[in-house]
């Protein structure tokens, strides 16, 4: 043994953590590749451990292996060398190491048996088999023995053993007789499992001479006979009753010794009259819930796959009506050793680091031994790279001649493990495995990946060229992937090309071209449309489609999204389909789909097939009403009803619809039951317990509905147990002590009876706890006090009524309350990715203490200063959540250049957690904004005046400033450019020597290290003489007006009147945005003429995609852009329409990112305010009807119905939860459940309604949505109103506001 090495245990697997992260190479699965380099050893294919082999039959030890130089193959046999060529019996298959021993030919199988093991061996290394115990399978006779006949008094026990002869393997019992038939086997008679035949108490059936024993040998396919044995019972009057005693086991109590992951088999079997019952318990716990079974008339306990867990004391109890036994089998699971963490592969390069882990388990702990190419590794040759300790090997600095095979053998007293693991020290070039010129072809505006494949060791490193001799690829708009491929998240129609990946380490290069074309997407640029057409009619549906020409498009038409019908009257053309002779069934939703070998598109459109106008000469109309009805054959469950059609009224009867009315609990009220075709007149209807059935019926045709019949005579079901439970049944706990159970409620007619309460149980998942159970009223929820926090239980709701239970709910897991979770992430480390972009990576949470579910991280962030101004100001935390259990994440909209900090919370159902300690991170300088001004001023002859302020954003140092400007003629055409850099510390320049009377047009911005920011532009004009100054004029359709000035004269010898430039106008200036997710306000300033029309122009910054354009209306000075995408960089300009290049400086602006927390006031919601219109409009119908009604005189059927029945809304409510009920929808052919009503003083109590507006809002105070309009109405606001004997705030609802309405 070697003497282990005291290492840090923390230290310890952190090192082996980070080599085996960094240092194992991975090898493709590229076949020529795989063929090429060398590999130690690696077994493929082995016999099992315990080989038991047929006799009669040849012998195949199987040993496979691959490696590279192809291994050679040698055995041992018991311990020592196997020469395979000094036995003519066994022969070694060809390029394999599996054995053959001629059995067939007059070899013996008893000669071979022993242990067995194979060796594959290269010049890189040896790998071994298992140990593989070879024994010839045995079925021998049964020894003979005289058997005496059993005579048995009727009423007692008895036992007939079989005593199976011994072999390899057991065999298998069963009993049978002289007729070759199964004995029945009972509670009262059956086999254990040893294979005798118990009789708990003898009958006098149970006389018979032929009780025969026999066993089976699968492996040599026999079965052997015991002799016959006689049974006779006498019998004795009275027969004596017993109470139980044990035949198996014996004693009281017992052990029993299992391995883990078998099947543990318990037996208990009773004597007794009358036969006892078997019942299996397990002390201090509960038998494993799915891996429990009961055998042999529950006389036998099955569990499988048993583990530690299982360990403990079983008690068989057996009863009958004199009394009971019991023992207790006393159950120990050990285990065989199994793999915690099984060694690994290791290809490395020379000079590399890494581990070999071999790491298992078992009871008891099994000794680890490690062995190098099979020798034990104490006496294998040394290798300095190689240090043991304990279960793992650590490889340092290793060189080629370090490959090896290590095996790793794990063993205790009840078996081993033995796995193989390679280490291969490679030095390779480089090697592209990607085809050379491989084509992509991409649609723009998708991605596109372009795959370099690569090997190499030393792992080479990956960089990509556009075009053979192209600059290296950087920036944002790349993606480089680990495994070598190049990703353009958003390829354009210039991203097409040649590219070019080269792979370079210490001992080559290599490079490998791919070809990338972009196509233009494919397009429906006429699509169908909506149709109505009359029968027998002819439509046409239009799909026209605009596609790449280096693509060949293909069109199939669907109709409600499956293939059209095999029919000639489908005309399928180029552009459209046509379909003749239209029938009702064409009537349909048509779909045109376009498929491309790179995109897909389609359409779709409704056609409508309406009736033909009739032939006057025949009148069609709804059918007359059915009559007659009957009931016949009333059962408890059924009834069948009949009737008599009325006239069709030259229309056929397609179908008769069946209406029931359930007199309990909904008098008045029809509900659908069913339908039948219109030549049927009887049918069987399907009933509910605890419903008054009356029926009616509807003819139906092709003109509508006939009027209902006259009902049926009335019908009373019997009541019965409920036939459901509850739905959706649920455990949240709404603080940490608590669990709340809360189900949907059966409907009335589901009841099957009166007196519908509820049975709730509970119990602690996991926990040996009983159920804890409590009956309630007719109620829908419980809650559960004094829970520990956070914890599964298992749940169930039962429904049960005057009659009795419904069957036995299934279960169902819940949580009870959360609360805030204890610690916060830690290891948060901030990688920067560019100037506006970083990613931060943080360690999960252990998820016990997160004490709730959970539901992700919250990054907190905020800039706390500029690097390049050093001036601090108000902090404005921003938050992204990600969801999950995501463990980094992206920081979209930095500003270049400063300051930030960051910290992490995790989040669940509660609320969040602590914060980790605050994170510090710099941004790198980016692109200034542009000049936060630039004035003209102080023009003469041939000068001018620039003056400018700093940019608003420098995002980074300033290095200069670049001026840029050229001469307008009066065509506007502009001369030759002229450019001038500038040092940052100047705000003003001069400049001279320009020609007099010209305008001239300015670009200016300024520059960082990293590059030049936007420009802003202005004009200005060199002045002139004062004499020829002339009225500015505005040019017809030009975007601005001109100043025109004469040049003085020569020899004028008064010094001229200097005059500034005036304004250039129309300009608009000061575009500013204020962005949020998905929109963004624009204002600006405008000088100029009144009455202009403004144009918004905006894009996505640094696309090349051409500018989007929203019309302003009026003449506004502010816009909203709607629809943006969150976390994006866009630019906008101002334009005014009829001004030829009149616009605005550009402008950027970054959205919103997408995971920032909002939450949404739904009284905002188009939906909620339209069901709220819908609903005050029915309650006003429904107004005006009574209305109508209450004023008309006599009687009327209703009318009486009402007069039989009071008011619902002034009967009592019920005792149990104080309401009337609900309405719900029908289910099936049920009847319905009566109506809820709110009580007559308009109060409703908040677990009735709680669906207040203000839950849906962000509190009681009036709101403004994005287009300024005041919403606040619709936020409900809290009223004190009188709430059944206590006095209560509560939030109107939609009932409430209603009921006050009526």
């Amino acid at each position: 043994m070697m003497k282990k090495r005291s290492i840090s245990a923390s230290k310890a697997s952190l090192v082996l953590f980070l080599c085996q992260m960094i240092s194992a190479l991975d090898v493709p699965l590229d076949s020529k590749l795989l063929e090429e380099l060398s590999q130690p050893p690696t077994i493929t294919q082995q016999s099992p451990k315990d080989y038991i082999v047929d006799p009669r039959e040849n012998i195949v030890i199987q040993c496979e292996a691959k490696g590279k130089p192809p291994p050679s193959f040698s055995w041992t046999r018991n311990g020592t060398h196997f020469d395979i060529d000094k036995d003519a019996q066994v022969t070694m298959k060809p390029n394999s190491g599996t054995l053959v021993i001629n059995i067939m030919n007059g070899g013996k199988a008893e000669a071979y048996e022993g242990v067995y093991q194979c060796t594959a061996r290269n010049e890189r290394g040896a790998a071994i088999s298992n140990n593989i115990v070879i024994r010839p399978s045995r079925s021998p006779l049964w020894t003979k023995e005289k058997l005496e006949p059993n005579q048995v008094r009727e009423g007692d026990s008895l036992v007939l053993h079989c005593r199976p002869p011994v072999g390899l393997p057991p065999p298998i019992i069963f009993w049978m007789d002289n007729a070759f038939q199964r004995l029945p086997q009972s509670e009262r008679v059956s086999q254990g499992l040893n294979g005798d035949l118990y009789f708990s108490n003898v009958q006098p059936e149970d006389t018979r001479e032929d009780y025969i024993c026999y066993a089976r040998f699968n492996h040599t396919q026999t079965i052997q006979q015991k002799q016959p044995i006689s049974v006779k019972v006498f019998s004795t009057k009275p027969v004596t009753e017993r109470q139980p005693i044990l035949l198996t086991p014996t004693g009281s109590t017992s052990t029993k010794v299992e391995l883990r992951g078998n099947v543990l088999l318990l037996e208990c079997i009773a004597a007794g009259l009358p036969t006892p019952v078997i019942r299996w318990i397990k002390e201090g716990g509960e038998l494993p819930v799915n891996r429990t079974f009961f055998e042999n008339f529950k006389k036998t306990l099955k569990i499988i796959d048993v583990s530690e867990a299982d360990s403990g004391n079983y008690k068989c109890i057996a009863r009958n009506m004199l009394g009971s036994v019991h023992h207790v089998i006393s159950v120990t699971v050990k285990a065989a050793p199994y793999w915690i963490t099984a060694p690994r592969n290791l290809v490395l390069s020379p000079g590399e680091d890494g581990t070999l882990i071999c790491r298992a388990n078992g009871n008891p702990k099994p000794n680890i031994s490690w062995f190098a190419n099979g020798v034990p590794i104490a006496i294998a040759p040394e290798d300095p790279s190689r240090k043991v300790d304990g279960d793992t090997i650590i490889f340092s600095h290793v060189q080629e001649r370090s490959s090896a095979v290590y095996q790793c053998n794990a063993s205790n007293e009840y078996g081993y493990l033995l796995a193989n693991a390679f280490v291969n020290v490679l030095a390779e070039p480089p090697r592209v495995l990607t085809p050379a010129n491989k084509l992509y072809q991409v649609i723009a505006d998708s991605p596109a990946l372009l795959d370099c494949a690569y090997f190499g060791s030393p792992k080479p490193e990956i960089e990509w060229f556009k075009g053979v001799k192209g600059s290296i690829l950087r920036g944002n708009e790349y993606v480089f992937h680990d495994n070598g491929t190049l990703e353009i998240p958003v390829a354009q129609k210039d991203s097409t090309g040649t590219y070019t990946c080269v792979a370079r380490n210490e001992l080559g290069k290599v490079q490998n071209e791919v070809r990338l074309e972009v196509k233009d997407p494919t397009m429906i640029i006429k699509q169908p449309e909506y149709k109505v057409i009359q029968r027998y009619g002819q439509v046409s549906f239009e799909c026209i489609i605009k596609h790449d020409s280096t693509l060949l498009p293909t069109v199939i038409w669907l109709k409600d999204n499956d293939e059209l019908p095999d029919d000639e009257r489908f005309l399928v053309g180029k552009d459209n389909l046509t379909i003749m002779n239209v029938t009702d069934k064409d009537d349909g939703t048509y779909t045109c789909i376009v498929n491309t070998t790179l995109d897909s598109v389609s359409a779709s459109a409704v056609l409508t097939v309406v009736a033909a106008p009739p032939t006057p000469a025949i009148i069609y109309a709804r059918p007359n009403p059915p009559f007659d009805l009957e009931l016949t054959g009333q059962l408890e469950r059924s009834v069948e009803l009949s009737w008599i059609p009325g006239d069709e009224n030259n229309s056929p009867i397609k179908n008769f619809v069946i209406e029931y009315e359930d007199g309990l609990h909904e008098p008045g009220v029809w509900h659908y039951q069913t339908e039948v075709p219109g030549t049927q007149t009887t049918v069987q209807l399907k009933l509910s317990p605890y419903v008054n059935y009356s029926f009616r019926v509807i003819a139906v045709n092709e003109i509508g509905r006939s009027q209902p019949s006259e009902p049926s005579e009335q019908y009373l079901t019997k009541s019965a147990n409920p036939d459901e439970n509850p739905s959706n049944v649920q455990g949240i706990g709404s603080e940490p002590d608590n669990l709340v159970i809360t189900w949907e409620s059966l409907k009335g007619f589901q009841s099957n009876g009166p007196g519908l309460q509820y049975k709730v149980s509970w119990r602690q998942k996991d926990v040996d706890d009983e159920w804890t159970s409590v009956i309630v009223a007719n109620v829908s929820k419980y809650i559960v006090s004094g829970t520990p926090t956070f914890v599964p239980y298992e749940i169930k709701v039962q429904a049960l009524n005057d009659l009795g239970y419904a069957p036995e709910p299934s279960e169902v897991i819940g949580h009870s309350g959360e609360d805030l979770p204890m610690v916060a992430p830690g290891n948060v480390q901030v990688h920067v990715i560019n100037s506006t972009l970083a990613k931060v990576h943080w360690d999960p949470v252990p998820l016990k203490t997160v004490r709730g579910h959970l539901q992700g991280y919250k990054v907190y962030y905020w800039k706390v200063q500029s690097l390049s101004r050093r001036s601090r100001r108000h902090v404005e935390k921003k938050i992204l959540t990600f969801r999950g259990n995501k463990t980094f994440g992206m920081l979209p909209g930095l500003e270049p250049y400063s300051s930030y900090k960051l910290n992490v919370r995790v989040v669940n159902g509660k609320g969040e957690g602590p914060a980790s300690p605050d994170k510090v991170f710099k941004t790198p300088e980016g692109v200034p904004s542009s000049p936060s001004f630039l004035k003209i001023t102080n023009p003469t002859l041939d000068s001018l005046t620039l003056e400018w302020g700093s940019p608003t954003h420098p995002n980074g140092v300033l290095t200069s400033y670049i001026l840029k400007f050229q001469p307008i003629n009066n065509t506007h055409e502009l001369g030759p450019l002229v450019e001038i850099r500038i040092p940052a510390n100047e705000s003003s320049l001069i400049l001279k020597n320009l020609n007099y009377s010209t305008r001239y047009k300015f670009y200016f911005n300024a520059q960082t290290s990293v590059g030049s920011g936007s420009q802003i532009t202005e004009e200005a004009v060199t002045i002139m003489d004062e004499a020829g100054i002339l009225r500015p004029a505005v040019g017809a359709g030009k975007g601005y007006s001109e100043i025109l000035f004469a040049t003085s004269p020569v020899m004028h010898t008064v010094r001229p009147t200097f005059y500034k430039v005036q304004p250039l106008y129309p300009r608009i200036r000061n575009v500013t945005t204020a962005a949020a997710e998905t929109y963004a306000n624009i204002s600006w300033e405008y000088e100029g003429p009144d009455h202009a029309n403004f144009y918004v122009e905006y894009g996505v910054a640094g696309s090349k995609e051409d500018w989007k354009k929203e019309i302003v209306n009026g003449s506004r000075s502010f816009f909203v852009l709607k629809g943006l995408t969150p976390g994006t960089a866009y630019k906008v300009r101002v334009g005014a329409e009829g001004l030829s290049g009149f616009r605005s400086s550009e402008d950027v602006f970054e959205t919103g990112p997408a995971m920032a927390s909002r939450q949404i006031d739904i009284a905002t919601q188009g939906w909620f305010i339209g069901l709220m219109c819908a609903v005050a409009l029915l309650i006003l119908i429904l107004l005006i009807v009574c209305f109508i009604r209450r004023n008309k005189g006599g009687k009327y059927p209703v009318k009486e119905k009402e007069d039989a029945h009071a008011d619902p809304e002034i009967q009592p409510m019920k005792e149990d939860d104080g309401t009337f009920g609900e309405y719900s929808d029908a289910e099936d052919h049920k009847p319905l459940k009566k109506g809820s009503r709110t009580p007559s003083d308009r109060t409703v109590k908040k677990e009735d309604s709680d669906d207040s507006l203000v839950d849906y809002g962000e509190g009681v105070n009036g709101q403004f949505n994005e287009d300024g309009s005041f919403i606040g109405q619709y936020s409900g606001k809290k009223e004190k109103e009188p709430a059944e004997g206590n006095e209560s705030s509560e939030a109107p609802s939609p009932v409430n506001a209603m009921n006050s309405f009526v």
